[in-house]
C-alpha cells in the first residue's frame, strides 16, 4: 500500500494556514439556520449542494485539527441534516428535490429550487457522501449523535438511484421538472465513481452491477508523456470520488486489466499535469515544473484578446484539461494542493511556490481559485488576472484532500461505511484494505 505520509518539503505551518483557511469558508458562507453553503462568494448568489456534502465532511475536520468545538459541529450537522429531510420532495418546479435527489442550486434563504437548474445525480452523491462520512464520525450514543446517524440513513435510502437510469444502462446527469431527463449520461472516466458505488451500494433502490459495467467500457486509456493512464483531462475528476474513498490497493476489473488502481491512476493524472506545463505546448511564460494545475475553474471571460502579438481564447468558468485543453493559462492553485496525497513530491514544492505567488492578495480562504498571467499581462503585480471568488467546490477538496494527506482521517472513517463497502464489492472491487477489514 502506497504511503500518504506528510511530505517535509512542505513548510507544516504552510499547510494548516492553507487548509485553516479554506475551512473557514465552511464557518463564514453558511445559513446557519439551514447549513446551506454557498457556491461562491458573489452577491445574490445560491447555494451549491456539492458544498453541502463537503461542509458535512469537513466538520469532523474542524474538531480534530482543533477549528471548532464538537457541539458546534454537532449542531452545524444537525441543521443541515433536518433542513435536507425536511425540505420538499416533490415534482413541483420550486421543490427542493424529488426522488431523494437534490438540486444542484438551492436559494440561501428558502433552500428552493435555484435558476430552473436540475436534478443533479452527481452534486446528490457528492452530498450524500460527505452526509455518510459524518454519520460515521459521530458515532456515539448521545441523542444528537444518534439523531445524526438516523437522519443519514434516511436520506440515503430515500434516493430512487434506478429512476436516475431512464431506462438505460449507465445514470443520467439528471432531469428537470419542465423537460424530463437531460440528454447526457455519465460515460467516460469521469467524477461519477462516487456516484456509482453508492448507487451500487443502496439497500433500497440500487442499480445493478451491469451499469457499473457499461460505465467503464467507455473508458479511454491513453499514453501521454510516456505516462499509462485512464485518461480525464481536468484535475476535478481524478480528486472527487477520492475524497471519500482510499483506492490504494483496491481493483475492479479495468484497474486490474491494466495492472493499475484509481490511487495510481490519479497520481499519474498529477504527474502529467506537471509535464504538460514544462512541455509549454502554450508557449505560456509562467508554466513550469512550480507553475501548474487546470482544472474546471474560474476564468477572466469568454473572449479573444492579443498578448505580445498572439490572439488568445480565453474562457469564462469551464473545465480545463492538460493535454488536449481547454487551456488559456489559467491556473487552479486549489487544484494542485488537493493532488498533494497523490504525489507529494511535486506538489509540495508547488504549494509552495504558489503560496509566494499570492502574498499580496487579499485571500481570505486560503488559494484564490485561479490566476491567469497570460490576461492582462501589461500589470506589473506578476500575477496578472485573479479570481474575485471563492468556490465551496474548491475550498472542499482542499480541506479534505489535505486531511487525508496528514491522517487519512475521512478515509479511516468510510472504510467503517457499509454502504461504500457495499458499492465497491458490487463493482467488482477487491484487494488491499477491503480484503484486510474482512
Amino acid at each position: 500500500m502506497k504511503s500518504c505520509a506528510e511530505d517535509n518539503s512542505l513548510d507544516a505551518r504552510t499547510l494548516r494556514r492553507l487548509q485553516r483557511n479554506s475551512f473557514d469558508y465552511f464557518v463564514n458562507e453558511v445559513n446557519p439556520a439551514n447549513g446551506l453553503v454557498l457556491d461562491k462568494t458573489a452577491s445574490d448568489w445560491p447555494a451549491s449542494i456539492a458544498a453541502v456534502g463537503m461542509a458535512l465532511t469537513a466538520y469532523p475536520v474542524g474538531v480534530e485539527r482543533g477549528f471548532i468545538e464538537r457541539s458546534e459541529a454537532i449542531d452545524r450537522t444537525l441543521a443541515t441534516l433536518r433542513f435536507l429531510a425536511a425540505s420538499e420532495q416533490s415534482d413541483s418546479p420550486e421543490a427542493t428535490g424529488y426522488k431523494g435527489f437534490y438540486y444542484h442550486f438551492l436559494h440561501m434563504q428558502t433552500g428552493r429550487r435555484a435558476w430552473r437548474c436540475e436534478l443533479s445525480s452527481i452534486d446528490t452523491a457528492l452530498l450524500i457522501a460527505g452526509a455518510l462520512a459524518a454519520g460515521e464520525y459521530f458515532d456515539g450514543d448521545a441523542a444528537d449523535e444518534v439523531e445524526i446517524r438516523a437522519l443519514v440513513k434516511h436520506l440515503y435510502e430515500r434516493i430512487d438511484w434506478a429512476w436516475m437510469l431512464h431506462g438505460g444502462d449507465t445514470v443520467c446527469h439528471g432531469w428537470k421538472p419542465e423537460s424530463g431527463f437531460l440528454a447526457y449520461r455519465w460515460e467516460g472516466y469521469d467524477e461519477a465513481l462516487i456516484l456509482y458505488l453508492l448507487a451500487l451500494g443502496s439497500p433500497t433502490h440500487p442499480i445493478d452491477a451491469r451499469c457499473y459495467d457499461a460505465w467503464c467500457n467507455t473508458y479511454a486509456w491513453k499514453s501521454i508523456y510516456g505516462i499509462d493512464l485512464l485518461y480525464a483531462g481536468p484535475l476535478f475528476i481524478h480528486q472527487m470520488s477520492h475524497i471519500w474513498c482510499d483506492m490504494r490497493g483496491i481493483r475492479d476489473q479495468f484497474m486490474r486489466k491494466h495492472d493499475c488502481d484509481y490511487f495510481e491512476n490519479s497520481r499519474r493524472a498529477t504527474l502529467v499535469q506537471q509535464q504538460y506545463a514544462i512541455h509549454n505546448p502554450q508557449g505560456f511564460k509562467h508554466s513550469g515544473a512550480l507553475c501548474w494545475g487546470i482544472s474546471a475553474s474560474d476564468g477572466p471571460g469568454t473572449l479573444t484578446k492579443k498578448v505580445n502579438g498572439v490572439e488568445r481564447v480565453f474562457y469564462d468558468y469551464v473545465a480545463r484539461g492538460a493535454p488536449y485543453g481547454p487551456d488559456d493559462g489559467t491556473v487552479a492553485p486549489w487544484a494542485v494542493a488537493a493532488s498533494l496525497c497523490f504525489a507529494p513530491e511535486i506538489v509540495a514544492p508547488t504549494i509552495t511556490h504558489m503560496a509566494a505567488l499570492h502574498v499580496d492578495v487579499p485571500n481570505p480562504y486560503g488559494f484564490k481559485a485561479s490566476f491567469n498571467p497570460v490576461y492582462r499581462e501589461e500589470l506589473d503585480n506578476g500575477i496578472g488576472w485573479v479570481s474575485p471568488y471563492h468556490f465551496g467546490i474548491n475550498e472542499g477538496p482542499t480541506v479534505l484532500m489535505i486531511e487525508n494527506h496528514r491522517s487519512q482521517l475521512i478515509w479511516r472513517l468510510m472504510k467503517k461505511c457499509s454502504a461504500l463497502r457495499k458499492g465497491l464489492a458490487a463493482a467488482g472491487f477487491s484487494g488491499g484494505w477491503l480484503e484486510a477489514h474482512g
